[in-house]
């Protein structure tokens, strides 16, 4: 089973992903598999440090390389090999943070549309407010959460999840609006439970 933890800039993330793995591998004795967008490689170590002098189009196309590479040599092995995959970001940070960037929507697909559907997709929502007081509390912003404002971010994501519903992509919304992260937890436990009983037990 292949999860992805998506939404804007600061909305926790890369928390929840790391948690959901833990609760994961406790709930169903299986192996879990956390992964990250960019990646982890020398050419996602390299996009990461090179978002500063990157843009648009340049940067567009990197990232869909990365993704290609992450999803050839990353998540299918470990899916083949019977592991859930829990990925923080995916498809849908490109379909929200290029277009901060000035790049189309229908451009930023057309270089993505090959990428494997998650099982499910599962997008972090909180009030606007709550994550500005969060980024404002890192020592350094990226270009591209220096150049968006979590209302923009949250619109295109309303924008990105309408567009996926139309590729028939399985995707939820997880309300995180005064909810600590194992809360937050819960709550995606909650809905990933029709699929995860469907999985054959170990």
């Amino acid at each position: 089973m292949f999860v992805v933890i998506e939404g804007p800039n600061g909305v926790g993330k890369t928390t929840v992903a790391g948690l959901l793995a833990e609760r994961l591998r406790h709930h169903t004795g299986q192996p879990v598999h956390l992964t990250t967008e960019p990646t982890r490689t020398p050419l996602g170590n390299l996009l990461r440090e090179a978002e500063a002098i990157l843009h648009g189009r340049a940067l567009a196309l990197a990232l869909a390389a990365d993704r290609t590479t992450h999803i050839e040599d990353e998540i299918i092995p470990a899916l083949d090999a019977g592991t859930i995959v829990v990925s923080d970001r995916y498809v849908q940070s490109s379909l929200v943070l290029q277009r901060l960037d000035a790049v189309d929507l229908g451009e930023i697909w057309s270089y993505n549309r090959y990428v494997l559907p998650p099982a499910i997709s599962l997008y972090l929502v909180d009030d606007p407010q709550v994550i500005a007081t969060r980024l404002a509390a890192r020592r350094q912003l990226t270009r591209l959460e220096a150049t968006g404002t979590p209302e923009r971010e949250l619109r295109l994501y309303r924008e990105a999840f309408d567009f996926l519903n139309g590729h028939l992509w399985h995707q939820a919304w997880i309300d995180c609006h005064r909810r600590d992260p194992d809360h937050i937890v819960d709550a995606i436990l909650d809905t990933l439970a029709p699929l995860l009983a469907r999985r054959p037990r170990a």
